[in-house]
């Protein structure tokens, strides 16, 4: 009788430690399953070349980001929004759609450009293409995109663009998410603020104002901006608003020129007095 009690009393025990063992797995799983994936960026390039004819070469070169954690569609869309057509915004899957992008460039040249293949002189064609993080603080993503290319002419082309990502809210910071001032009003602080940051354009006679150079009368407020803890920077391209020979163009708007129209949220999203 003693030897049944003892074998049932391990037999509960045995049952007990195995019931806890579970539990505490379930609980281990759940607590793991909770925890957010962390925030990690990769990158995938593709760069090639191809003799199109005796008289013309033509080389691609591109390269993404790649953000794992990132699973909303409309925000990856938004981050990618020079590549149309992306399904999947995986590792592989943008590596594929690089390859693809690549041979579809090359047989474009190979086919819009037979009658410049005929020509007597021999030329190097390109396009490039490059997306680089510059800072993610206060769950604010910058990435600089870059594109530059060459098909023919006095000079080649390039351009960028500027675009800030809220990770809390999984969308494309808009102007307005950070200030209220009219448009008017932040247009004349550009036109005052052109000469801040030199182009480092120069002629015979020195340093050459990015003022000297404008093409237009009122420098737009556009949505190519990015933004630090001193400045909000407006970005433009050449020929956006100066010659050519100007350059890109930067220019910056103090937090306290914007004082009075900060949108709280982001004015304590960024720790700005």
């Amino acid at each position: 009788m003693k030897n049944t009690i003892a074998v049932l009393a391990v037999s509960s025990l045995l049952a007990f430690s195995a019931c806890k063992k579970t539990e505490n797995t379930a609980v281990a799983d759940k607590t793991e399953a909770s925890q957010p994936e962390k925030f990690t960026v990769d990158s995938v390039k593709v760069s090639d070349s191809s003799k199109i004819a005796d008289s013309l070469t033509v080389s691609f070169t591109s390269k993404l980001l790649v953000f794992p954690a990132l699973k909303d569609r409309k925000l990856l869309d938004s981050i990618y929004f020079q590549n149309k057509g992306i399904k999947d915004f995986s590792k592989n899957g943008l590596q594929a759609y690089l390859e693809s992008d690549k041979n579809k460039y090359f047989k474009s040249v190979k086919n819009d450009s037979k009658d410049w293949i005929s020509g007597s002189y021999a030329q190097d064609w390109y396009t490039n293409s490059h997306m680089n993080l510059v800072s993610n603080e206060n769950d604010y993503m910058h990435i600089s995109y870059l594109w530059s290319s060459y098909e023919g002419g006095a000079h080649d082309n390039y351009g960028f663009s500027e675009r800030v990502f809220d990770l809390k809210k999984n969308k494309k910071l808009e102007l307005k998410d950070i200030t209220s001032m009219p448009k008017a009003k932040l247009e004349s602080i550009l036109m005052k603020n052109i000469n801040t940051i030199h182009s480092g354009t120069s002629d015979n006679g020195g340093d050459v104002k990015n003022s000297d150079m404008l093409l237009v009368e009122v420098i737009p407020a556009t949505d190519n901006f990015y933004f630090d803890q001193k400045n909000l920077y407006f970005h433009y391209s050449p020929y956006e608003i100066t010659a050519f020979a100007a350059g890109d163009i930067v220019i910056p708007v103090s937090w306290e020129e914007l004082k009075g129209t900060l949108n709280t949220e982001f004015k304590e999203r960024m720790k700005i007095k």
